[in-house]
């Protein structure tokens, strides 16, 4: 059985400086492999056994970067192993395959949004309106699909977020705050449907998923097992689920606890699945 590995990036593979959380001492803390950088300064890192283990998973596996960030800031990741076949990019709204654009993905995917959803105008329009220059840092939109705030987060207000969610439900958005970053995304744009359609194509069996925040929830939920750090969106809310693996552990020491976790979950598969194949076969041989 072919296994699929869908799993997001920043702060749940991947960590900035800010995020690795290393509060153990220096002369304890684990070597890190630097796997981006932008304007030619190192930005995210994994530690060197989380790299291993990702290098051989990807493989074993077919393993599908699944990511909010657009095509451009996903370009500049360099993840250990082979190049992805698949990578799902500004959650779900481009499905890329062995690096190229999947256009008729892409084209029903808009589709939708325009059918279900307002307008990135309005909800563009209401969050220049609403952010306050005292807190906001800069105002983005992200492929034409969805717009977020970067935010000086100790400015921000606390009932800010909550407001923003509530306007947005009834027109079809979902509101995410993660680090420093505000993003409103519309509800048909998901990650679990782009990996959906990754299983279909690749004919895949069982499907594995990691992430931190509320985006990554719907990953989550149709995946066979899934798992998420002790920081971030999902943490901080206190969201559960029965399949979902809700680890302790925080920051870059939380990402490779990640990948080892879906290593031995899939190595587990693949040795059930020829224990089975074994079995027919002796059961075809007996018949």
């Amino acid at each position: 059985m072919t296994v699929l590995i869908a799993s997001d990036l920043d702060r749940t593979l991947i960590y900035s400086s800010a995020a690795l959380g290393l509060e153990m001492p220096d002369a304890e803390a684990p070597r890190l492999l630097c796997v981006e950088l932008y304007q030619h300064k190192p930005l995210s890192y994994m530690t060197e056994t989380a790299a291993g283990l990702l290098a051989e998973l990807a493989r074993t596996s077919v393993f599908v970067p699944t990511t909010t960030r657009t095509r451009e800031q996903y370009a500049r990741i360099h993840l250990p192993g082979p190049a992805p076949a698949y990578a799902v990019c500004a959650n779900g709204g481009h499905l890329l395959v062995d690096g190229e654009p999947d256009v008729d993905w892409h084209r029903a995917v808009r589709g939708r949004l325009a059918a279900d959803c307002a307008s990135l105008e309005e909800v563009r329009g209401h969050l220049t309106a609403t952010a306050d220059p005292a807190w906001l840092l800069k105002e983005r939109v992200a492929e034409d699909l969805f717009a977020y705030l970067v935010v000086e987060r100790d400015l921000l207000p606390e009932g800010y977020v909550k407001e923003l969610a509530d306007w947005a439900e009834p027109r079809g958005w979902n509101v995410s705050l993660q680090g420093r970053k505000i993003y409103a995304v519309p509800k048909p744009l998901t990650k679990s449907a782009a990996i959906a359609e990754v299983a279909r194509r690749a004919e895949t069996g069982e499907v594995l998923a990691a992430g931190d925040s509320l985006l990554d929830a719907d990953l989550l939920l149709a995946a066979d097992q899934g798992w998420r750090p002790g920081h971030g969106e999902l943490a901080d809310t206190g969201w559960a689920a029965e399949q979902v693996t809700a680890l302790t552990t925080r920051g870059v020491q939380a990402g490779e606890d990640i990948v080892r976790a879906l290593a031995e979950r899939a190595s587990e598969t693949r040795a059930r699945a020829r224990s089975e194949a074994v079995i027919r076969a002796v059961s075809r041989g007996r018949a």
